[in-house]
């Protein structure tokens, strides 16, 4: 496959980036995943100005990663919490991936923010490519790429 030869508006990664590209987005969904579910939780954790987590909340509840649930604090007014939906669960392996890189390659001399182990056995948990038919994990070299039904020519 010629990649320069394609023409990349259409990229799953490209539009993937367009929803949850920025890194408010990435660290909001870390942060529900981890059972944040409140505005003034999330502000006062991430240190994230209330225009900039409202514009994100608003984003990737639009982007139906997110939605919101009503709840009403003791004696207060009806509130929202945030709460993933299957699409944002679906971004989970990409959180645990980011997390597995950085453990790699930025890691805190101190060693690991997070240890991540299966509730099974107690092993850590690594997020892997796999082949589909034998389920064996591939590395980059052991793939083959070709354009797929939605790929477009470049125009040049």
């Amino acid at each position: 496959m010629d990649w320069l030869s394609l023409d990349t508006e259409n990229c799953p990664v490209k539009r993937t980036l367009e929803v949850v590209g920025e890194k408010w987005s990435l660290l909001l969904i870390r942060e529900v995943i981890n059972g944040v579910r409140r505005f003034d939780d999330f502000r006062d954790h991430l240190g994230v100005s209330e225009a900039v987590l409202a514009d994100r909340l608003r984003k990737l509840v639009a982007a139906q990663i997110l939605e919101t649930r009503p709840y009403r604090p003791a004696g207060g007014r009806v509130r929202h919490e945030y709460v993933l939906t299957d699409k944002g669960w679906d971004m989970w392996p990409i959180i645990v991936s980011l997390m597995q890189w950085g453990d790699k390659h930025a890691a805190d001399p101190e060693g690991p923010f997070l240890n991540v182990r299966h509730a099974d056995c107690g092993a850590p948990v690594r997020v892997v490519v796999e082949c589909s038919h034998d389920h064996h994990a591939v590395a980059h070299d052991q793939v083959v790429v070709s354009a797929g039904a939605s790929a477009r020519e470049r125009q040049r």
